[in-house]
This record gives C-alpha cells, structure tokens and sequence, in this order.
C-alpha cells in the first residue's frame, strides 16, 4: 500500500470515528434524565389547535399545551408561533399515556423574563404595549410574557379619571418596579412622557431669542420674583428686581396672578428663561437706538429722568 492509499485509509477511519462519536453523543443526549423543573430548549415541529410539538433532541418529544403558552390573554396559537420557532420550556411531568414530555412555556418565560427585566428597568429601557384590561387604580398590559400593572398616576402627565378609556391604546412605557418574589412589574408611560416634554421644552427654548419682547400672563408668585407663562408650553423668571423700577419688597405690591404683563427675554440658561419687565419700561423710553442715561434736575416740579420729561422742559 503506498503513502496515498494510507492517507485514504486514515482519513476514512476518521471520519467514522468521528461519525461514531457524534452518534455517541446524541445517543446519549436522548437518553439523559430529564427530570421536573428542567428548563429545555427544541425547535417547534408541529401545531394543532391545543399543543405545540417539540424536538427535544430526546428519545421522546415535548408537549406544551395551549394553556402552557403564554400568560398574555392574546396569545394565538396559530399567530404567534410557528413550526420552526425555537421555544424554551420547563418540564411539567412525564405523560405516562403517551410517553411524551409535558412542558411549560409560559413558566419559562416567567424564570427569564424577571432577569430580563431587571435589566431593561436599570437601562430604561422602551417598551410599546397595548392594554389589555382595566382594573381598579389602572390598566393591565403584559411585558416578556409577564402581567405588569400601570397605575392610572402613571398613565398620562395629566389627571386619569377614566383608566377604561385606556383599553386596547399602545402605550410607550418604561418599567419603575420589578419585584420577582411578589410578581410585581409596575410600568410608568408618564414616565416617557415627561421624557419627551422635556425634550421639546429644552428644544423650544433654545431657539428663543434674546431681546425679544413679548407678552404672557403671571401664573405664580414667589417672593423672589413672579413666573410668567409666555405661550408654547414655556414659562419664565422675571425676578423681583426686574419687575419696576423701584425697589419694591414683595412682587405682590405690583402683580398679581392672571394678570397679562409685558417682558422681555433678558437671559436663556441652563434650561431656564429670565424675563424683565422693567426692560420694558426702559426701552420703550429710548430713542434713536440711545441708551438711556439717568438724568436728575429740577425744574419746580415732579423731578424726572425720562428723555420726553426733559425735552418738555428744555428751552431753545
């Protein structure tokens, strides 16, 4: 036999042995104890209107019946699983009739989805749900197959009286409590939407412009200073010395709330808009684009530092 035939030779016994070896592992694979709570993996082979088949790669195959699916009351059996698909199972029992695995999806759901969860709650992470039921103080709605609650203070940014208006909406959601031990996931879209609002606002307020005189209505009065709504969803600080001209200890002495004000963006910080009102003042008093200097004289009559006030008394 020459060196070419040997290498033939070798590699055809090889490849048996090889051969033998795989066969060897699969043999013993079908044969391993299975026994009550393990979690398996297998690929769907068959769908009838009660089970699902799974290739377990066992000497026997996996049985999940309809009631094993899924948590979620809108599984479809026919929708929402496909031959093919590869589904992860805990094990039930042994169906002695049959000799089949009887296996459970939806208990392997709940194992893996709680770690899942923690981990999308820690990186707020999105999910988009729609609600599938209404119960007292909020809605339900399912997230990786488990039941998660969202209180109707988590609902909107706003006041929720009707949680059953809610229904069959989508939702964008962020997950705020994940308790394994209790079955608990609480679900928060007021969350996402004070996200988005905030958002808009830091966008809206970056492209205001300094100087720019405008209108709005007082809304709140702090000693130091009043908040003044200016429209589009932006409110501003004029600050207690930049409402008059005089110094004054409380803004009540010259505003009150609801009351339509003139102001001028003076300042756009750090997300927060500084109104004037005394800007206002002063520059309706200038002319010709010259800036006002204070001016003091007497002339027998109510001193003042007003341009107008002092070309009425000039003399030519």
């Amino acid at each position: 036999m020459n060196q070419q035939e040997n290498l033939e030779t070798e590699e055809i016994v090889e490849e048996k042995t090889l051969s033998m070896d795989d066969f060897k592992d699969e043999l013993n694979q079908s044969f391993k104890k299975i026994k009550e709570g393990d979690l398996l993996t297998g690929t769907v082979i068959g769908i009838s209107d009660t089970e699902v088949t799974v290739d377990l790669n066992y000497y026997t195959e996996g049985i999940i019946p309809l009631a094993e699916l899924s948590n979620d009351p809108r599984f479809s059996i026919k929708a929402d699983i496909q031959v093919g698909d590869t589904v992860t199972a805990v094990v039930l029992r042994e169906d002695l009739r049959t000799g089949n695995i009887v296996l459970s999806k939806k208990n392997a759901a709940d194992i893996l989805a709680w770690d899942t969860l923690k981990e999308a709650m820690e990186a707020k992470k999105r999910y988009t749900v729609k609600v599938a039921s209404s119960v007292n103080g909020g809605v339900i709605t399912y997230i990786e197959g488990i039941r998660a609650f969202i209180p109707a203070s988590q609902l909107s940014t706003q006041y929720v009286e009707d949680v059953e208006a809610y229904v069959g909406q989508t939702l964008t959601v962020v997950i705020i409590t994940v308790d394994e031990d209790n079955q608990k996931l609480v679900l928060s879209a007021r969350e996402v939407l004070r996200e988005e609002e905030s958002l808009a606002k830091t966008n809206k307020i970056s492209h205001l412009q300094i100087g720019l005189v405008t209108s709005g209505v007082i809304e709140k009065i702090a000693p130091y200073g009043a908040f003044v709504n200016i429209g589009d969803g932006l409110s501003g600080l004029v600050h207690i010395s930049q409402i008059c001209g005089r110094r004054i200890k409380s803004p009540n002495e010259v505003v009150k709330e609801g009351q339509e004000v003139t102001v001028k963006i003076i300042d756009v910080k750090d997300g927060k808009v500084s109104l004037s009102m005394k800007a206002v003042e002063e520059d309706a008093e200038i002319v010709d684009d010259v800036e006002e200097v204070s001016f003091e004289y007497s002339s027998g009559e109510e001193a003042g530092t007003g341009l107008g006030s002092l070309l009425a008394n000039l003399k030519l």
